[in-house]
């Protein structure tokens, strides 16, 4: 038996969605529920003052070789998004907001699969509003919903508190009180998760 452990996202970062791939598969092998904590990377990284890698030319063209390094390895479905950099500002609200209807496995789901396996242009209002309907969200009411204030203040709120916390990237994992960075160190995670 393991423990559950934070894992911190945000859908603009590829690591991520290979992170999530592993975890769920870590909670069907386990049968136990992975802590999802939302936030948003371009606030985290002003934060802790630091440049994201995918803005480094030289290190753009080695997340793209790395990422799909590393889908190949565990046999994912993955094609980085020619459309990135994704806004996911009002993408990552929608998460606290599916949250309150708990609904928020399936839209994660649903929107780490449309960026990073089908590679679908999330900048589009169009393209997320379809896949909204797909969810069965009204796309209007969900615009709404992502516009309130305590939405906007939670999701900063939520953001600076991990920052707080020691988190200074994405994706992150916070299991008895130790940081792990980056979705390569899941097998470090579970080590701790096992300990008693």
């Amino acid at each position: 038996m393991i423990k559950s452990f934070d894992f911190f996202f945000d859908f603009i970062s590829p690591y991520s969605y290979l992170a999530h791939k592993q975890i769920r598969n870590i909670e069907y092998q386990y049968k136990i529920k992975i802590n999802y904590m939302p936030i948003l990377l371009s606030e985290l990284l002003n934060l802790a003052e630091i440049k994201a890698p995918a803005f480094i030319p030289v290190k753009a063209k080695f997340i793209i070789k790395d990422c799909k390094l590393f889908a190949e390895k565990f046999n994912f479905k993955f094609k980085f998004n020619s459309y990135f950099p994704i806004q996911s500002l009002n993408l990552m609200r929608g998460v606290l907001v599916a949250e309150k209807k708990n609904k928020a496995k399936s839209y994660i789901d649903k929107f780490f699969e449309v960026c990073w396996k089908d590679g679908l242009n999330l900048n589009d209002q169009k393209i997320v509003d379809k896949i909204l309907e797909d969810l069965n969200y009204n796309s209007e009411t969900f615009k709404l919903e992502i516009s309130k204030q305590g939405i906007k203040k939670e999701l900063k709120m939520r953001t600076k508190d991990a920052f707080l916390k020691g988190v200074f990237g994405a994706p992150s994992f916070i299991i008895n009180n130790k940081i792990f960075w980056g979705q390569d160190r899941l097998e470090f995670v579970l080590k701790e998760a096992q300990k008693n």
